[in-house]
């Protein structure tokens, strides 16, 4: 019971948010919804109350304490999302996306009072109606690279996200059940690690489709292609060849030989406004510059577990494994089917709109 109530913590959150919701509704609708936040919290409540005095009653406090140590991963995550709502950067991109910042959340004393707040921000940032960053098309260099600054930042935050959520989910699957088992009783060590490994990466490829829509992905590749990429030349290769000094505030075209940092860079992209010895610029572009990579990666990771699944499927003998491993393979062929789904849209749209510029590059030509 504590281990499906700490699982679908964000479904029954959002049951009671729904329910929760104040406006001009009849005396039928507000009743109803009454009953429904009621019964929700007090249901969970009666149960979480009865499974902890259960729990206190039968084991020991030491073995209590696997039950709340995943938790302790959110406290340095949380606290580096304070830390970078901090700085100046941060509130500079707040302007560019539809973020809001945590009003006096420095200034706090109360470290409980500050976890709580950032928590209810990060809750609301990943999952909220405008957890969804906004791209704005500008021709101004340093606005483009401070917005490659907040998306990279923002997939960062959403890949911890995925992160955490996982390890949690396979940490209370996999896990917590083998460390409160009787002595009397034998459990297969081999299939706990293989659960955890199957319950950790399906719920992060589900979670990746969940933060990376199509939208975002896009978003991101109109960034990544707004921010161009450089690839660093041999000098003597193209000393006969004009080499301009790179400055921040041109955007270079394509095929442009420019010196920074007394190296030697070619323009890549279309359009390049990338610092040629960033790194992080290069992996940014590197990743995002093809709008399909993501949804592709996805796919090949969803793919190989599905097939790795079968495989168990087919060969294991136990009851358990097998209502086990069909239940994971029934959400993997969901997420599969809309992944696969998304890829083949996503394709065909993405090389209409290709094929009447590679036109006009060829008339041009």
């Amino acid at each position: 019971m504590v281990t499906t109530i700490v699982l679908g913590r964000r479904f029954i959150g959002s049951i009671v948010k729904e329910a929760s919701q104040r406006g001009k509704v009849s005396l039928f609708r507000s009743v109803l919804l009454f009953l429904t936040r009621f019964t929700v919290l007090t249901a969970t409540g009666w149960s979480l109350c009865r499974s902890l005095i259960h729990l206190f009653r039968t084991y020991s406090f030491l073995n209590l304490l696997f039950l709340c140590y995943p938790f302790g991963m959110y406290i340095p995550f949380l606290q580096l999302n304070c830390d970078l709502r901090k700085t100046n950067l941060f509130s500079h991109m707040a302007s560019v996306g539809p973020r809001e910042a945590v009003s006096g959340l420095a200034r706090s004393r109360d470290y409980l009072l500050t976890l709580r707040e950032t928590w209810k921000q990060h809750t609301r940032q990943l999952y909220g109606p405008d957890a969804m960053p906004t791209h704005a098309c500008c021709l101004s260099p340093s606005l483009i690279r401070s917005e490659v600054e907040f998306l990279k930042m923002d997939f960062n935050w959403r890949m911890k996200e995925v992160l955490v959520s996982s390890m949690l989910s396979a940490y209370y699957v996999a896990f917590v059940p083998v460390w409160f088992v009787k002595n009397t009783h034998y459990y297969d060590k081999r299939w706990s690690c293989e659960l955890f490994l199957l319950v950790s990466i399906s719920t992060s490829v589900i979670l990746m489709q969940h933060l990376l829509p199509a939208s975002y992905c896009d978003l991101l590749h109109k960034a990544a292609a707004h921010l161009g990429c450089w690839q660093k030349v041999d000098p003597a290769l193209c000393s006969n060849v004009l080499q301009h000094p790179w400055t921040e505030e041109c955007m270079w075209p394509q095929g442009v030989l420019v010196k920074h940092s007394k190296n030697v860079y070619k323009a890549v992209g279309h359009y390049n406004v990338a610092i040629p010895s960033d790194v992080s610029h290069f992996r940014f572009h590197f990743f995002f510059s093809k709008p399909l990579r993501i949804l592709n990666i996805l796919l090949l990771l969803e793919g190989a577990v599905i097939v790795y699944q079968l495989y168990s499927l087919m060969s294991s003998e136990k009851w358990h494994q097998t209502i086990s491993l069909a239940l994971i393979l029934f959400s993997n062929y969901y997420a599969f089917f809309k992944l696969l789904r998304d890829r083949l849209v996503l394709g065909k749209a993405y090389s209409y709109s290709a094929s009447p510029q590679r036109d006009l590059d060829h008339r041009f030509s």
